[in-house]
């Protein structure tokens, strides 16, 4: 099966107007030849890809799959343009970085700050993933690199040591948790499953961290119920301070906004929630200067 980028482009444009006609002129073609490779793409699949009406054309189902997998390689090809456009203007490195929540909010930013100033010619595309997406996005090429949590099983990938992240729950001096918690004298920690009848406030979207904390919600027969969904820590911890629900967050941002706001933290005892993150990727040797050299940069170097 051969259909090249000209074959794809015309039935895009031709389902997108429903007319072969139209379709052929977006795709700067004589009909008579969109025509002839609409057939010949027919004949190679042995199933039509258009119900041809007296007004137009409909896309079958078997017209409906190619037309989902047509979009996919011409949106891969524009990507792959626009990057090899950029190397033609000097840049002379791009990288993809996969990373769960506390990497990409907590201990992302100030590390590569540096990584950036030092190399003006790369570039790099941080998306948030699970831990355990990240490792398949690796190991099947998908990303250069990711940041996990060791809490996931890596593979084989290579992994280096990246920052310790705790797991923590805040609530306002007042809440009803914070009551029950100081009835306990000196308890500094306290169990997942003993804060989960209250309510929570949390990320907004498909936030790794909310995911990572409802799937263990779920382990445990229960159902986080959230109040609010924002999009960071500090308007989460603000929302907290109000009184109106507790909240999960890393450790490292509970202890920045203590410094300003009427919030006590609790270190969760589960075993899940004290986390080593780790840089992987596939194999070091193979990665360009530019990726090692990032690597060697978030890494933390053994004293």
């Amino acid at each position: 099966m051969r259909f090249d980028l000209t074959d794809l482009q015309l039935f895009l444009h031709v389902a997108e107007t429903g007319s072969i006609t139209s379709g052929a002129e977006r795709s700067h073609l004589a009909l008579a030849s969109a025509s002839a490779r609409l057939r010949g793409m027919e004949d190679v699949l042995g199933v039509p890809l258009l119900f041809r009406k007296p007004r137009g054309v409909e896309v079958t189902d078997a017209g409906r799959t190619l037309l989902h997998h047509a979009r996919v390689v011409t949106q891969q090809m524009d990507r792959m343009r626009g990057d090899l456009g950029d190397y033609a203007k000097g840049l002379k490195g791009h990288l993809r970085l996969l990373c769960n929540t506390s990497a990409m909010m907590e201990f992302l930013p100030e590390a590569l700050a540096g990584y950036m100033q030092a190399h003006p010619q790369v570039n790099i595309a941080v998306e948030e993933r699970l831990s355990y997406d990240i490792v398949q996005a690796v190991t099947d090429g998908q990303a250069d690199m990711g940041i996990i949590a060791d809490t996931v099983a890596s593979g084989n990938l290579q992994t280096f040591a990246f920052r310790d992240d705790q797991l923590v729950v805040v609530a306002a001096p007042g809440h009803a948790m914070t009551k029950t918690a100081q009835a306990s004298a000196g308890k500094r920690s306290i169990a997942f499953e003993d804060i989960l009848q209250h309510d929570f406030i949390g990320l907004a979207g498909d936030s790794a961290l909310q995911q990572h904390i409802g799937e263990h919600a779920a382990r445990l027969g229960q159902r986080l119920h959230y109040r609010l969904r924002l999009s960071s820590f500090d308007a989460i911890c603000r929302m907290v301070e109000s009184g109106i629900g507790i909240a999960v967050i890393p450790a490292t941002a509970a202890a920045r906004y203590k410094k300003t706001m009427a919030i006590r933290q609790w270190r969760l005892s589960d075993t899940w929630a004290m986390r080593r993150l780790l840089i992987c990727v596939r194999q070091y040797d193979d990665l360009p200067a530019y990726a090692r050299e990032l690597v060697d940069t978030l890494r933390i170097t053994p004293n």
